[in-house]
């Protein structure tokens, strides 16, 4: 592996995350909080096609990352899709509580906090038991170094991505 490609395709993944569209918390945080919020519909959309367009990069980034044979390319990027399919639903949860809480956090009461935080947790936990579910399913197809690669690599780009939303997610008043 070329560690040089790795460093180049991170901070290229970690520059499309910032110049994308905006936080979700910033964003609906300056919109009204009731009633139909003009241009919904097309930041929605927008937001699907950021996703499906980071998802495209992450792919691009572990391809040229996990010199794969024929063979194993082959065997690994169906499982690949059957992974990242899984995680998408995991990560609509989080994008779910996300606006969910970027709506209410200006007046955002003691229980809805109290969910908040245990919807993240939950979300976290499902990533978990994602990537745990799927290790001994890539495991037969890759070797053990290639396998903790491919895992290195989903994790650090997860990390990437929650740091951006981290920092441009407004923290609670007290």
């Amino acid at each position: 592996m070329n560690k040089n490609s790795l460093i180049v395709a991170t901070v290229l993944f970690g520059v499309s995350l910032m110049s994308g569209p905006r936080a979700l918390a910033q964003d609906a945080a300056s919109q009204p909080l009731t009633g139909e919020v003009s241009g919904q519909a097309s930041s929605d959309e927008d937001i699907k096609l950021f996703r499906k367009d980071l998802r495209s990069l992450k792919k691009q980034i572990i391809a040229a990352n996990m010199d794969l044979t024929d063979t194993e390319a082959e065997q690994f990027w169906p499982i690949y899709d059957r992974y990242t399919a899984e995680l998408v639903k995991i990560y609509d949860t989080k994008y779910a509580l996300l606006n969910e809480y970027a709506q209410n956090y200006t007046g955002i009461t003691g229980e809805q906090a109290e969910s908040y935080i245990k919807g993240r947790a939950a979300v976290e936990k499902s990533t978990l038991q994602l990537r745990r579910k799927y290790l001994p399913i890539f495991r037969k197809v890759l070797s053990g170094r290639l396998t903790a690669l491919f895992f290195q690599l989903d994790w650090r780009l997860g990390l990437i991505m929650d740091l951006q939303l981290a920092s441009q997610t407004p923290l609670i008043e007290p």
